[in-house]
C-alpha cells in the first residue's frame, strides 16, 4: 500500500467517524416523563433531536396512575392550567430542559371568555422567569369533554 492511500483511507475513516458521531447526536428521541402514560396513538409527549425540544400537546391530567383512564385535575380553568403547566415542565425537565430554554409556547382554550383569566394564571406562573416565551393563544375545540386547555412549547437547549 502506498503513502497516498493509506491517508486516503485514514481520511475517509476519519469522515465516516465524525459523520457517524454527528448523526448519533442528532438522532430523534421520546421523551416521556415518569408521570405520562404511554401515549394512546403512534405519537410521543416530546422529542428531542440535538439541542432542540419540543413538547407535544400537553393538557390538564393528574400524573398517570397504572390501570385508571387519565383524570382531569379539576373543573376549572385554573385547576387544569396549573396542572397542564405542570405536565410541560415535567416533559421538558425528562429532556435536560427548563423554562428558561422555552422559546416559543402556544396555548389552546375552548372558550374565548377564558383568555383574561389564563393571562392572569400565565403572569402568576411565570412572575420569577428572566426572560418570557414567545406565546400564541388561540381557541380551539377539538379538546376531549371536559378539558379546557392544551400547552405546547418549544426549547433550545444550551
Amino acid at each position: 500500500m502506498t503513502e497516498k492511500t493509506e491517508k486516503t483511507e485514514k481520511t475517509q475513516k476519519t469522515e465516516k467517524t465524525e459523520k457517524t458521531e454527528k448523526t448519533q447526536k442528532t438522532e430523534k428521541t421520546a421523551v416521556t416523563p415518569p408521570t405520562h402514560t404511554t401515549p394512546p396513538a403512534k405519537f410521543s409527549h416530546g422529542v428531542k433531536k440535538g439541542n432542540i425540544l419540543q413538547v407535544a400537546g400537553q393538557v390538564g391530567f393528574l400524573p398517570a396512575v397504572e390501570g385508571q383512564p387519565p383524570t382531569p385535575a379539576g373543573d376549572t380553568l385554573r385547576e387544569q392550567t396549573l396542572q397542564t403547566l405542570a405536565n410541560v415542565k415535567a416533559v421538558l425537565e425528562a429532556g435536560g430542559a427548563t423554562w428558561e430554554d422555552v422559546i416559543m409556547m402556544r396555548i389552546y382554550l375552548t372558550d374565548t371568555a377564558h383568555f383574561a383569566e389564563m393571562n392572569a394564571i400565565y403572569d402568576e406562573y411565570f412572575a420569577d422567569l428572566k426572560s418570557v416565551p414567545a406565546a400564541r393563544t388561540t381557541v380551539y375545540v377539538g379538546l376531549p369533554a371536559g378539558l379546557l386547555i392544551e400547552i405546547d412549547a418549544l426549547a433550545v437547549l444550551g
